[in-house]
């Protein structure tokens, strides 16, 4: 591997950018999906020029607004079903963000889930909070799910792009 060559060295940047784009999902910090597309658009902008190179782009364009859009309008859905309101999402977003910073990489879910916990026991009571609670904190993992298996499906695209091209 010659990392004078301008090919290898904007493979291996795409690499680690695609690697922190994966991971960027799990760990809240960094914008996981899109960070795995603008790799695969990097490697094809800047790599050596094949034909090959416009597909795989295409592809993981396709993957990414696939995922971007089902990992919204799934889980939305399916809280819209249980009842929880647009109100305790809010809530439980904000105290995230404030837990984000507080209590560093836990502090977002904890925060997340003290704020839907919080929203919904004034709603609904202590009795009925936590099931509700629960479902939001589904419907999260849900969505968390979703765009993981988009970020690997673009990674995928990207590594057979690789090897074929």
């Amino acid at each position: 591997m010659d990392l004078g060559d301008t090919g290898t060295t904007v493979t291996l940047i795409a690499g680690v950018a695609m690697l922190a784009g994966v991971l960027g999902v799990v760990i809240p910090v960094l914008p996981g999906l899109l960070l795995c597309w603008a790799a695969v658009l990097l490697w094809a902008l800047l790599g050596d020029a094949s034909g090959g190179r416009w597909v795989v782009l295409a592809l993981a364009t396709l993957v990414t607004i696939a995922g971007t859009v089902v990992k919204y309008l799934w889980p939305g859905r399916r809280l819209k079903s249980t009842g929880v309101p647009t109100s305790s999402l809010v809530a439980g977003g904000v105290l995230g963000l404030i837990g984000f910073f507080v209590v560093p990489v836990v502090g977002l879910v904890l925060g997340f889930v003290l704020g839907v916990f919080l929203a919904e026991r004034l709603r609904l009571g202590p009795g009925q909070a936590w099931p509700s609670t629960r479902q939001a904190l589904q419907a999260v993992g849900l969505s968390l799910l979703v765009e993981f298996a988009a970020a690997l499906g673009v990674a995928v695209i990207w590594v057979f792009g690789l090897l074929a091209t």
